[in-house]
């Protein structure tokens, strides 16, 4: 599936603002001491996170034997559905994906192959939303923007 990040952004902000519910991967399910690994796969090792306020954290992963990128949006505390996504975008190579939708413990994964590429990434839990831009690119500074809707 082939998505730039202004699809994404549009997507998500368009499904979030109608109330509705939209699935660009599989969807996630609740699980009790969610990790990364748990919602990625065992190969894939954390190289970056960004809080979601008090919410949660976005995890960026990497798994060194295959190239690929999965980020997962977890809950700090899981419980009642709730509005989440998560999304990850190389520029490089405008390849990138994401989840969005109506979970109670988390929303991911969503896989990218982003070996020698910068990544951007982030999500959302309910009205907070993270972005990182131009991450894990060796020497150069990510940005980060948090907002709150």
């Amino acid at each position: 599936m082939r998505l730039t990040r202004a699809t994404l952004s549009v997507a998500a902000v368009t499904a979030l603002a109608a109330g509705s519910t939209v699935v660009l991967t599989s969807p996630a399910s609740a699980a009790p001491n969610t990790t990364p690994q748990k919602v990625c796969g065992s190969s894939y090792k954390t190289v970056n996170s960004a809080p979601v306020g008090s919410l949660g954290t976005i995890y960026l992963t990497y798994n060194a034997s295959n190239g690929r990128n999965c980020v997962a949006t977890i809950r700090s505390s899981p419980g009642q559905a709730v509005e989440m996504s998560t999304w990850i975008y190389v520029n490089d190579t405008d390849q990138g994906a994401s989840d969005y939708g109506n979970y109670t413990s988390y929303a991911g994964p969503a896989t990218v192959y982003g070996k020698g590429h910068c990544v951007d990434w982030g999500g959302s839990i309910k009205n907070v939303y993270v972005s990182v831009y131009g991450s894990n690119c060796a020497a150069l500074k990510e940005k980060r923007v948090t907002s709150i809707r």
